[in-house]
């Protein structure tokens, strides 16, 4: 069984994986996913280099991501490119990651679940929610980045209310850390229940 866990930028969803994983699940993020599939050496690395040129690289040969994002930010048809490029790529190493999953089920994290067909590999949905304000407080702390860029990155992902509809289950992180743990857990036990009642 394969649980998608998703939410909005500063929702909380590193710490709810974070503690899924000290509870002994196998967690596979997509994110990691996607920088596994640009390292060096890697072809898709060597197809951007030819379509944006050597200068998105670092002096190391490494993907200058921040480069990257300036230019995907700015122009659609370059991020459709670079989409349609790493998508399948990404797709195929979260599947062989979730393959080789040795837990009772697995947690596939990505903030980009609900947007791509990375949804149509899970048996459920899990949501972590929180309020706007807070998603725009944690970030600007943790990321030490505008409140503008912030309000940005909300306005691409999907709405909160749409995000809502799609949740099987829903951990809403507006209280302390132990709050947080406290609703995990009890997530995690009723996960098992289902995976003992499919057999």
């Amino acid at each position: 069984m394969i649980i998608g866990l998703t939410g909005g930028i500063g929702s909380g969803k590193t710490s709810v994986s974070d503690i899924f994983e000290s509870l002994g699940v196998c967690i596979v993020d997509a994110d990691v996913a996607s920088r596994v599939v640009v390292e060096k050496g890697k072809t898709a690395l060597n197809k951007i280099e030819q379509h944006f040129g050597e200068s998105i690289l670092d002096t190391k040969g490494n993907l200058n991501r921040k480069k990257l994002r300036e230019i995907i930010f700015t122009s659609q048809s370059e991020k459709i490119w670079l989409e349609n490029l790493l998508h399948p790529l990404i797709g195929k190493e979260i599947q062989d990651q979730l393959k080789v999953s040795s837990s009772d089920y697995s947690i596939l994290v990505s903030p980009l679940l609900l947007e791509t067909n990375q949804k149509e590999l899970c048996s459920y949905i899990l949501v972590v929610d929180t309020s706007i304000d807070n998603q725009i407080n944690r970030t600007v702390s943790r990321d030490k980045v505008p409140e503008e860029q912030v309000k940005n990155v909300i306005s691409s992902q999907v709405d909160r209310k749409k995000r809502l509809q799609e949740a099987d289950f829903i951990i809403m992180n507006d209280g302390s850390l132990e709050d947080l743990k406290n609703e995990t857990q009890k997530l995690h036990e009723k996960f098992l229940v289902i995976v003992n009642e499919k057999g």
